[in-house]
This record gives C-alpha cells, structure tokens and sequence, in this order.
C-alpha cells in the first residue's frame, strides 16, 4: 500500500541528511521533492503545490529551536501533521442510532459495494451487538442479487430480496418494513451502479435517498482510481450529499492519491477503508495511523488492535501453564498459526511494525508458509502432536513421506520448534536474554 509514494518521500527527507539545521536552500530542495512525490501519487498538483506551500511555512518558522531534533526527523513531523489534517484530522463514526438504522451504499459499478455491504454487516453484527439486514437494490446488474445473497450468507446476516420488483426505491421502502416487523436494528441497502457517472444513475440514487431518508449514506470508491476517484466522489456528493467514503481495494496498486485528497476535494471524511476480498477485511479510517504508514513509520496500534480481537484469555492461561511446564505441543503451535491467521495476511501485518515495510517490501510473503507447516503436523499421528519428544527418525522420515517433504525439511522444523519451546519455557520462569545466550551479569 503507497509503497511508492513512501519511498519518494523517504528520498525528500534523505536530502536533509547530514545538515546540521533548517535551511531555505535545503527546504527548498525537500519541498521539490515532496511535491512531485504527490503528484506521482496521483495527487492534483494545485492540491500539492497548497500542502507543501504548508510544508514549507512551518518549516521555516521553526527557527530551529528543537536544536535536539535533526532536521530530517523534524521535516518528516512537519509533513506527517500536514498529512494527517489533510486527510481529515481524526476518525469519525457512523450514524445508527435510528430504529432502523439505515445506512445507504453508492458508487460506482466494480467500485466494491457489494462487497463492502457484506463486510460493514459482518462488522456491525460481530463488533457492534447488531442485527443487520442487507437489501438488494441492484435489479439491473446479472447475478448482483445472487452475489449479495452469497455475501449475507457467508457474514451469515439476513437479506431482503424481491426477485420479480424491478422499482429500486419500493424494494428499499419494503425492506425498511420488513426490518421493523422482524426486530432489524440496521438496513444496510446496496445500490445499483455504472461504469461511469451518468444522470439516469444519479436520478435513481438520489430517489433512493430522498424515500428512505438513510441514517448514513456511505459512497463506495475504488481507491486504484487515484484522482478519478476523487472527481466520482464529488460528482456523487453533490446529488446525495453523502455522509462519509469508503476507500476500497488498498491491497492493490494504490497511488495514495484518493486517501490523500478526497476529504480536502469533496469536504466529507473517509470513514472506513478495505484491502482486500475476505469479509473481515475492513478498518476504521484513522488519518494519523494512514500518514505513519505511508511515511514508513508502520501502525502498531492497529496491530495491537487486531492481536487483541483474537486473544482468549482462557487460552492464553492455560498456555502459560503448559509453557512453565515446557510441555508446550504441536497441537499448540497449530493453535497460534490459526490466531495469526485470523488477524489478516502476514505481509500486511508485517507492514504494521515499525521499520518492518523495508524489509517485507520485495520479499513473497503469503500464508503458503503456513500451509508448509501445517502438512507437516497434520501428518503425525495425535500422540506425535502431543509429545513431541516421541519424534524418531523412523517417525520422521513417515512424517516427510506423507507431507512431501524431505528428511532435511523436517528435521529443520523439529529443531526450530525445540529452539523456540525452550526459549518460551526460559522466558516463563523469568530468565532473560542474558542466560539464554549462556551468559549474563550474575556471572561475572
């Protein structure tokens, strides 16, 4: 995600290397820099010119009284304040609180909606103790209302759908009904879409909008359309007055310039972003978090976040014990791959961590890892599982032949899961670095 656009403007900061303060000569070369990093990230360059024009004020007013801060680090704070405020400040919530709540999807066709309409359901309904209801308003489109069907059934909310009704604002009045006679708390209602903004589509979403009066309406956008997406979003805007957008398909060759600007183009927050097909894909849109990772700084709250929305407190304490007790097992291991998993792809999670985007950044990596070692564990036998120790070389070499492995390749996930038990098992009885390298003060 932006992976150009960080590295541009890594080179920008770089030029203050070495210097010893604040210059015009070398703000003036940073600025430069910046500025066509952002056009390059499909930013328009009036838009630009305004940030960096910022950019360059603040840092010229510094005076260089932070004489502790190095100048690149306090330029990068000067554009990463610039940014967050440019996309908008801080995270905004939505609007539910009606009896329905009724929350109105647009965009345009491919853009993601339906999609998108099954995450935010799956999202009220796991986080927010809500009983969603999606409702197909797409009657043009072939096999839209299947493919929604599909997504309510796999978030596993119900779906209002009249297959013979070919009025989208009657289907959306009767779902609203339906919601209230059935104990709905939230009608999540998708709408149709083109491949381009046209009056015949805008006629009928801004009819929509006008006879179910939404709680929130939420305009969809592909954010690999750079500063396309940002015109839609405005041409959008100005028939529905939209209340917040959803940047879509960040997992892909995202040029950063939608993220960037839609707020300050259109006047309306992001509220959430998703980067990817699973339905658990979704994130609040949090401006500081967005700017730290695209200036390379990771987002470790974000990841903390998703660690702790996996985490068992009861799980996790009866791995402690059998940790002290070093009877940690396979079936253990398998455990934890399965909590990695659920918090969303590795290389995405990678990314979170500070100074982590460097070094993941031309590097493969995808949970095939997992699945090399889940062949290898699902080819033991229960006792094997659960006592590791049981492992002969006979044992092994039926262990490779059944996970198409060599001996070498399981001998070597032996010997590191024994490493890593061990180290778990001395770092539980409170011994620290020092006396797992075999040294440590108390010797000396």
């Amino acid at each position: 995600m932006f992976d150009n656009l960080s590295e541009k403007l890594e080179g920008a900061f770089k030029n203050l290397k070495g210097e010893g303060k604040l210059t015009e000569i070398n703000i003036a070369q940073s600025i430069k820099e910046i500025r066509r990093a952002l056009v390059g990230a499909d930013v328009n360059y009036k838009i630009a010119k305004e940030f960096t024009d910022k950019i360059k004020d603040k840092a010229l007013g510094s005076d260089n009284v932070l004489n502790a801060i190095k100048p690149g680090e306090l330029m990068v704070k000067i554009v990463m304040d610039e940014m967050v405020e440019l996309m908008g400040g801080q995270a905004v919530g939505i609007n539910i609180k009606a009896n329905p709540g009724i929350i109105l999807i647009a965009g345009l066709q491919g853009s993601g909606k339906t999609t998108f309409t099954g995450k935010i359901a799956k999202y009220l309904k796991e986080k927010k103790g809500k009983r969603p209801l999606v409702v197909a308003c797409d009657v043009y489109r072939p096999a839209a209302i299947n493919q929604l069907t599909v997504v309510a059934e796999q978030v596993g909310v119900a779906i209002y759908k009249e297959e013979e009704n070919k009025s989208p604002v009657s289907i959306a009045q009767n779902a609203i009904a339906f919601a209230k006679a059935n104990s709905h708390d939230v009608v999540i209602v998708d709408t149709a879409g083109r491949l381009a903004v046209d009056d015949e589509m805008m006629d009928e979403i801004e009819a929509i909008n006008n006879a179910i009066n939404p709680t929130e309406t939420l305009f969809v956008v592909d954010a690999m359309t750079g500063q396309d997406a940002v015109n839609t979003a405005k041409a959008f805007n100005e028939r529905i007055d939209y209340d917040g957008v959803v940047l879509t398909k960040l997992d892909g060759d995202t040029r950063g310039g939608a993220a960037l600007t839609v707020k300050y183009t259109v006047g309306k927050p992001i509220k959430f972003i998703s980067d990817g097909e699973h339905m658990d894909k979704i994130d609040i849109f949090h401006p500081e978090r967005m700017a730290q990772r695209i200036l390379g700084m990771g987002d470790i709250v974000s990841f903390v976040e998703k660690a702790q929305e996996q985490f068992d407190e009861k799980e996790a304490k009866r791995l402690e014990k059998k940790i002290r007790k070093n009877k940690f097992d396979f079936n253990d291991f398998l455990g934890q791959l399965n909590q990695i998993r659920k918090m969303g792809d590795i290389k995405s999670l990678m990314n979170m961590i500070p100074g982590m985007s460097k070094m993941t950044k031309n590097l493969d990596i995808d949970d095939s890892a997992f699945g090399k070692v889940e062949a290898i564990i699902f080819s033991m036998t229960p006792d094997e599982r659960a006592k590791p120790e049981l492992l002969d070389m006979s044992r092994k070499r039926r262990i490779a032949k059944g996970a198409g492995k060599n001996i070498h390749e399981i001998n070597m996930f032996i010997k590191q899961f024994d490493q890593m038990r061990k180290m778990m098992h001395q770092m539980s009885k409170g011994k620290g670095m020092g006396s797992m390298m075999g040294g440590g003060q108390a010797r000396r």
